[in-house]
């Protein structure tokens, strides 16, 4: 007997992605004028695709961790990109940090529990603190100027920024998978 999930997706198109191309939320026909429209297109569509892999799921599932001994679960990975949020915000503003969410290192993925509450505060911490980062950048357009005490460029904030979602989305990917089976990009 295998406990394993079977191996599904909901696509009928292309047999390797989430959905089909027209139910895809993700706007990838147009691509965008200018670098911050390009870095701002990119840092959407890997948010949108976070959430895509969390969708459907009970808080057990969200909360479930991976392979022994990591504690990553998909409920964990909401929990420390709002933790990476608040850290980005506080990088470029020039008063004092805000605290953190979840406690000391790595609580984003220790403490999490399997609770509809949990999780629901997981997705508002994420949308508050990402509207928060992106507000604050909004009034740097200048990719090149250099913000917070220690000088980083809005240009090596975006990237850093677009590199952690596609990272954890890619840990999305196999989570979602061990979970209930569905694949895709």
């Amino acid at each position: 007997m295998n406990d394993q999930p079977s191996r599904w997706t909901q696509a009928t198109v292309y047999p390797d992605m989430w959905v089909d191309p027209a139910d895809d939320p993700r706007d990838m026909r147009a691509s965008p004028d200018g670098e911050l429209a390009t870095l701002d297109d990119f840092l959407s569509g890997y948010r949108m695709t976070l959430r895509m892999k969390c969708e459907g799921l009970t808080p057990e599932q969200l909360a479930r961790r991976s392979v022994p001994p990591s504690t990553m679960s998909l409920l964990g990975l909401l929990r420390h990109l709002a933790e990476a949020e608040r850290d980005w915000h506080n990088w470029i503003i020039d008063g004092d940090p805000l605290p953190k969410l979840y406690g000391k290192r790595d609580a984003d993925f220790d403490g999490v529990v399997a609770d509809q509450a949990q999780v629901d505060a997981a997705y508002a911490d994420l949308e508050r603190d990402q509207a928060a980062t992106d507000a604050a950048l909004a009034a740097h357009p200048d990719l090149g100027e250099r913000l917070g005490k220690d000088g980083i460029a809005v240009r090596e904030l975006m990237v850093h920024r677009i590199e952690e979602y596609a990272r954890h989305c890619g840990h999305a990917d196999l989570l979602r998978e061990c979970v209930d089976g569905r694949v895709g990009q």
